[in-house]
């Protein structure tokens, strides 16, 4: 009776597969030399899996898993297809729910009507990948995409060629899975995108360049229209700024100086910080009830605080209207 040798390949945690050597060291999934193009293995990958397969680091370059069904029912966890090579794969309609795809390459692979509601794809190549009327609902990206990743460790290394490429390559997917996530009407997850898609077209820009410093300046004033809770920070550290100016400038209520004095007592001081407090807001809101007047160099910062002011609250309602709407 002939004993066949086993498959050389072992996953993340050290185990081995219990597949059969065809020759190269390897089984038949995990052989990258095999030509699977074309080759229809959905059934075949179906029972694998069901039988308890290592589903780790497959090697399925354009092969053909239409209406594939990888979904572990009843399990809290899905199936672990950790480090597969899908390049191109034709999976039309797949059912992933909850599948570890985490460090895998899905490079151009159709994906097109498939449900991946909570797969992890973390770390994973989504890099043309087609996902037109797909189901992302609470999928897993992390913190970076794969290509970030990158970009980030060659822009460390000052290599900038490197760094723009994967940028570029970063703005695409983050835009792919921004219009998928539109589609879908998950609309918070399309805004974290939207953001995301343009922090990797600022990171493109030369450090310290004026497109770069506007696009920063834009991000951290409403996150590029994202967020609305940026706008209020900055309107009340604006505002309590200003006040303070105010308040080391002097104002002038009635016939009296507002102003910080070393001669006043705590109180009074504190009477008056409030007071400047007052006139900032009415000032950063365009209220201009007149009851306080600016004077000398605290013209100049009322009239700046004003500019700002009208077109923060301007760009308030913008925003919030585009979040509240979607």
């Amino acid at each position: 009776m002939s004993q066949h040798n086993s498959c050389t390949y072992h996953d993340l945690e050290g185990k081995s597969c219990e597949g059969e050597d065809l020759g190269n060291g390897y089984c038949f999934w995990h052989d990258k030399t095999i030509d699977k193009t074309g080759m229809d293995l959905r059934e075949r990958l179906e029972t694998y899996a069901k039988n308890g397969g290592m589903l780790q680091g497959l090697q399925l370059k354009q092969a053909n898993l239409r209406d594939i069904r990888l979904v572990r029912r009843g399990c809290s966890t899905g199936y672990d297809m950790r480090n597969c090579d899908l390049y191109h794969a034709d999976m039309h309609n797949a059912h992933l729910f909850n599948i570890n795809l985490s460090g895998s390459s899905l490079m151009k692979a159709k994906l097109n009507n498939s449900k991946l509601h909570k797969a992890n794809l973390q770390d994973t190549n989504l890099l043309g990948v087609k996902l037109v009327n797909s189901r992302i609902d609470n999928i897993k990206i992390g913190k970076y995409i794969q290509q970030e990743s990158i970009a980030h460790l060659a822009d460390k290394n000052n290599d900038r060629e490197t760094a723009i490429d994967n940028y570029e390559q970063s703005e695409e997917i983050y835009r792919n899975l921004r219009k998928t996530a539109e589609s879908d009407g998950l609309h918070i997850l399309a805004g974290r995108l939207a953001h995301k898609e343009l922090v990797m077209r600022r990171k493109q820009y030369a450090p310290l360049s004026k497109d770069r410093l506007v696009s920063k300046a834009v991000d951290l004033f409403c996150g590029y229209g994202e967020s609305p809770m940026n706008v209020i920070v900055f309107s009340l550290g604006m505002i309590f700024f200003c006040a303070i100016m105010y308040f080391i400038f002097g104002i002038k209520e009635a016939d009296t100086i507002v102003k910080m004095s070393l001669s006043n007592s705590f109180i009074d001081n504190l009477y008056n910080f409030f007071s400047t407090i007052y006139f900032s807001v009415v000032t950063f809101t365009t209220l201009g009830y007149g009851d306080i007047t600016p004077v000398g160099f605290s013209r100049l910062i009322a009239t700046i605080e004003a500019f700002i002011g009208s077109f923060a609250l301007a760009l308030y309602v913008v925003v919030f209207v585009q979040k509240t709407t979607r």
